[in-house]
């Protein structure tokens, strides 16, 4: 007898979410904003299915002290915003799908311009994002 293998499809209310916080304090925008995508998309978690939100949600804090690297401040239109928060969800929004599963994932994204975030009560463990 043949032996059947089984694939088992996660659902979301399966999933176990966490919460993460990341201070954006001289971190460069594009390699923390992969790893913060990574980690909203649920990428990091072996239950991953990519037509599934799995991922947790994330914190951001000192938003203002991002650092972006070469010409990008001169290139990238965020002078028009005047929002430091607006300059990382657009730069995670972006590595996210395009469809109705992007858009219900960039909710799980919390940016804040400084220190303080309204998210204690959810103990956000610290999600170490620096350069390898």
């Amino acid at each position: 007898m043949k032996q059947e293998k089984i694939t088992r499809f996660i659902r979301t209310e399966d999933t176990d979410r966490k919460w993460y916080l990341v201070d954006a304090k001289d971190q460069v925008l594009g390699r923390m904003a992969t790893e913060i995508a990574r980690v909203i998309r649920g990428k990091n978690k072996p239950i991953f299915t990519p037509n599934t939100d799995t991922g947790d949600f994330v914190v951001v804090i000192n938003a203002e002290k991002v650092k972006l690297t070469g010409k990008r401040e001169n290139l990238k239109r965020y002078i028009r915003h005047k929002k430091p928060e607006f300059v990382i969800q657009t730069a995670v929004k972006g590595m996210l799908p395009k469809n109705r599963l992007g858009r219900q994932l960039i909710k799980k994204l919390k940016v804040y311009a400084g220190e303080n975030h309204p998210h204690q009560a959810q103990k956000p463990e610290t999600l170490n994002v620096s350069e390898k």
